[in-house]
């Protein structure tokens, strides 16, 4: 799965999109914004939870955090991080490399708000060492995702 469902998804959806792999890891908002030479806020993070019975991603800048009242307020419950064999199990990606692209079975997908103060963002790719650049409405456009006001600024 991986790399491999994303370039497929992205080949069907968005041909215009290219997969940018890195020898260096992008498996972290630090390594990716470094690698890539943008703002670590232009790293469209992934975070996968549990929320009540459901699994959902949230997909916010990568300098964010995700804000557990938001999330309860909006969602109903409170989120929790998935363990790490639960996220590849489920989205088909590693840590590190998750995104909302290819997904072996669709999930609810959230778009943070934050995401819209950038032209252009980062999300990973399917591994840890690849990405794409996209704007935040195609992004949202391309996975079916809900715009939502469920993170917080750096403090």
């Amino acid at each position: 799965m991986g790399i491999e469902a994303v370039r497929a998804f992205l080949e069907a959806r968005a041909p215009d999109i290219s997969i940018i792999e890195q020898a260096s890891s992008t498996a972290t908002v630090l390594e990716a914004a470094a690698t890539l030479g943008v703002l670590p806020g232009q790293i469209a993070k992934t975070l996968s939870l549990r929320v009540g019975e459901a699994v959902v991603l949230v997909v916010t800048a990568g300098d964010y955090r995700l804000d557990n009242r938001k999330v309860k307020d909006a969602m109903g419950s409170r989120p929790r991080m998935l363990a790490s064999e639960d996220v590849e199990q489920l989205t088909g990606h590693p840590v590190g490399g998750v995104c909302p692209f290819g997904l072996p079975t669709p999930l609810p997908i959230y778009c943070d708000i934050s995401l819209r103060q950038f032209d252009s963002v980062y999300p990973a790719a399917g591994s840890r060492t690849a990405s794409a650049r996209i704007t935040p409405e195609r992004l949202a456009d391309l996975v079916g995702a809900i715009w939502a006001d469920l993170c917080s600024p750096p403090s």
